[in-house]
């Protein structure tokens, strides 16, 4: 099928055998080396998808995923078919797509991409509506869109699926909101609470590529600037962290009063963002909430204040508002768009407002993304496995599975750890030995 390009000036059109939306076929040779390297930094995976080549588990199974086109999600989307899986992958961010690994998943491994990095939210909808069209038995969803399509429009193909798993904060929060409502009438898999996923993907893989997508957008230095991080979740966590490693003073706003202590006690000041807006020479949001930083906000800012975005979907910002106050605005830089306030002071968004870390750079580091796609690539098994046996609902990833991948990434890394004796087993377990 040919290649189908956004426009005549973004994309190419060449045949291909595989039926795809793709910027450029001719990207594939770059995007097999950038595979191939990222696959180095993911030998987790990579023994999952040794074992699934050889047994199979997935055969037959129709998987469509909505990820972020990266070189970590290619590594996921070929275990995935040596498992047997009939799969398709479609961008869960119009900014995340990188096009040379989506011209290599179609050009070399035969898998179906639907993603342009760019792509407009018309098409990214149409792209949605095509991964349902494959009648999915498993959902691999990022932020919940895909499910969230089933379930209002494609009703009539709710028996057809086995279950879903989510990645992200922000898609656990929807299908909650949806189970609750008693729409979601399936198992859905947790993978984001996953401790090898939460705990790794989110603080130490977000905490590095926020500030990463900075850097790369504004080239500044961020040691002696006022990071303002909204939210304090393991992400916030992750980024703060890394701000203040790299001499930035921290200040941190939140809604929960546990995490707002923890902050404190981790050395951060703590505030509202109404105060925080007016002492900020950088913003970053990761809270999966909506408007974070509003009009008001905007309003008090420092003169040439940066804001950014690391969660998932780009509505923690109110750009509408910011919009309205502004004159102008306009790209100084690759991702760096100048508002120009009608009080004559300027803020800089990047991105677009979209996640930062993925459109202005290369997303988390292989090997963060390593245990994040080993716990999905394991919950799409677990679901086949235990098909029709699984409640409706959000369920946790057995916490087996979590231990097989950290013992996994342990071997991988070389590091050896102690083991219980007979003695102490037989102590943890009685409630008859005491002082």
């Amino acid at each position: 099928m040919t290649v189908s390009p956004l426009s005549s000036s973004q994309s190419q059109s060449v045949k291909t055998e595989t039926k795809c939306e793709i910027k450029d076929i001719g990207l594939a040779s770059l995007g097999r080396q950038r595979i191939e390297w990222a696959g180095r930094e993911m030998p987790v995976l990579k023994q999952i998808r040794d074992r699934f080549a050889a047994e199979k588990p997935l055969a037959g199974i129709r998987i469509s995923a909505c990820c972020h086109v990266t070189t970590e999600t290619a590594n996921l989307a070929i275990a995935l078919k040596a498992a047997g899986a009939d799969a398709v992958l479609i961008a869960s961010n119009p900014l995340s797509t990188q096009d040379d690994v989506a011209a290599c998943l179609v050009a070399d491994y035969g898998i179906p991409v639907y993603a342009i990095k760019g792509e407009d939210n018309e098409t990214y909808k149409r792209h949605v509506k095509i991964a349902l069209d494959h009648r999915p038995n498993i959902i691999i969803d990022d932020g919940s869109d895909v499910t969230t399509e089933l379930v209002v429009n494609r009703s009539h193909q709710l028996s057809e699926v086995i279950g879903t798993t989510e990645e992200t904060t922000t898609g656990i929060v929807r299908l909650k909101a949806m189970f609750k409502d008693g729409k979601l009438t399936f198992p859905a898999i947790a993978v984001n609470d996953a401790e090898t996923k939460h705990f790794f993907d989110n603080r130490y893989g977000t905490g590095q590529s926020t500030l990463d997508g900075i850097i790369r957008a504004t080239n500044i230095l961020l040691a002696g600037k006022v990071i303002v991080v909204a939210g304090y979740g393991w992400c916030g966590k992750g980024v703060a962290d890394r701000a203040k490693g790299m001499g930035a003073s921290v200040v941190v706003t939140e809604i929960n009063p546990v995490r707002a202590i923890e902050a404190a006690m981790d050395g951060f000041r703590v505030m509202p963002m109404a105060e925080a807006a007016k002492l900020g020479d950088i913003f970053i949001t990761v809270t999966g909430n909506k408007h974070v930083i509003r009009g008001e906000h905007f309003a008090t800012m420092k003169d040439g204040a940066i804001v950014s975005n690391s969660g998932h979907f780009d509505v923690e910002l109110d750009l509408v508002a910011l919009e309205a106050q502004s004159v102008s605005n306009s790209f100084v830089r690759n991702f760096t768009q100048e508002y120009r306030l009608k009080t004559g002071k300027s803020v800089v968004v990047l991105g677009e407002g979209r996640l930062v870390n993925l459109a202005a750079a290369e997303g988390h580091p292989a090997s963060v993304m390593d245990m994040s796609f080993a716990n999905q690539a394991l919950a799409a098994e677990y679901l086949v496995k235990n098909q029709g046996k699984l409640e409706a609902g959000i369920i946790t990833l057995p916490s087996e599975i979590d231990q097989e991948i950290a013992s996994l990434k342990l071997a991988a890394m070389g590091i050896a750890i102690d083991t219980l004796t007979d003695a102490q087993i037989s102590y943890i377990n009685s409630w008859t030995e005491g002082t």
